[in-house]
């Protein structure tokens, strides 16, 4: 073989295990992951380290408290183009992702479903504490962070600006993963932030960070991330999709029981699957009680309509999927109608 051919064949050889090793390290790509969740092994869910996602770590935590094992594997990812294309590539058949993300992925030709409801409300607008925007208007012309062009935050600034008679074009949206938005406000990098918490929380804790409005109090029942899960999973494994929404509809419940038991998932998950302090979950899970809820996870048709139409209005949504093609409301409709919450109390440190 001559020199220039064996180069080539080495270039080539090359190429091809650096991509492979950028499946596997970054996007999580696995080609024998679908045959896993098929023979009926713990299957992977994703999620963030954030409050929208919280269900997924306490479930798997009580999980093997109680019954000393979980019903499948939790992956933390950092950023949700991250979570889309490890879900994308068949890595995990469940994912708690952005809802319109969802809706525009069904939009796509992706058989996705969304079965439950991971939050209501537990999203900030954080500005410096020293800044001068105290409404609105005062973010004319300002740079603000939110997660991602498919995220309810994007949404959301997309209302609050109809009602306050301004256009999307009065401010400038920039797409930042939400770990990496405390520092970009701290360095006035951005002049607001907007993300599920507690990131927003940490601004606050830290003494830098002012709290322009919450959700819940612009936007009631707002909904940031939804379960979802592929077609074929739920055609082949009906009731291990079914014993999932179970098992986060007891967390969303267990939750909502007690601030003690707010308290203790505060420190599990904050040790154990977010690597935070966790002082970080302990103040947005408490301060106040109702900015984050956990109840009234069913996917209901006119809360997405709402979501349908802000997208498509905006631009984000074609507007060809409505709820029906991307929700199968009838695992939520079972567990809010025979699980109760967890029996389980989080030994005191």
């Amino acid at each position: 073989m001559s020199l220039k051919k064996t180069v080539l064949v080495w270039m080539v050889a090359w190429t091809f295990v650096i991509c492979a090793l950028h499946a596997s390290l970054n996007l999580h790509f696995n080609p024998f992951a679908k045959k896993e969740a098929a023979r009926g092994e713990t299957y992977r869910v994703g999620f963030l380290p954030v409050t929208c996602h919280l269900t997924c770590p306490v479930t798997d935590f009580i999980n093997k408290q109680v019954a000393g094992k979980s019903l499948y594997e939790p992956i933390r990812f950092n950023s949700f183009p991250e979570l889309k294309e490890a879900y994308l590539s068949g890595y995990m058949p469940a994912t708690f992702i952005l809802a319109p993300m969802a809706i525009a992925l069904r939009e796509q030709g992706v058989p996705i479903k969304i079965v439950y409801l991971g939050h209501r409300d537990g999203t900030a607008v954080m500005v410096h504490k020293d800044s001068h925007i105290y409404n609105m208007q005062d973010l004319r012309g300002k740079r603000i962070a939110v997660p991602n062009r498919y995220s309810n935050q994007r949404l959301l600034f997309f209302r609050a600006l109809k009602q306050a008679n301004m256009k999307i074009e009065d401010v400038q949206l920039v797409e930042m993963p939400p770990p990496d938005m405390p520092a970009a406000l701290y360095s006035k990098a951005v002049d607001a932030i907007c993300s599920g918490e507690p990131f927003m929380a940490q601004t606050e804790l830290d003494g830098y960070g002012r709290v322009l409005w919450l959700t819940k109090d612009v936007w009631p029942n707002f909904i940031s991330c939804v379960l979802v899960v592929r077609e074929d999973m739920i055609r082949d494994h009906h009731d291990t999709v079914q014993q999932l929404v179970d098992g986060i509809a007891k967390s969303g419940k267990w939750l909502e029981k007690s601030m003690d038991n707010r308290m203790g998932a505060a420190q599990f998950v904050s040790k154990n699957y977010y690597m935070q302090d966790p002082r970080l979950l302990t103040f947005v899970l408490s301060k106040p009680p109702d900015r984050v809820k956990y109840s009234r996870l069913t996917p209901l048709k006119p809360d997405f309509e709402e979501i349908e139409a802000l997208g498509k209005e905006s631009g984000v949504l074609k507007g060809t999927a409505h709820f029906e093609d991307y929700v199968d409301a009838s695992f939520a409709d079972t567990a809010t109608n025979k699980v109760e919450a967890w029996d389980y109390t989080e030994p005191k440190p």
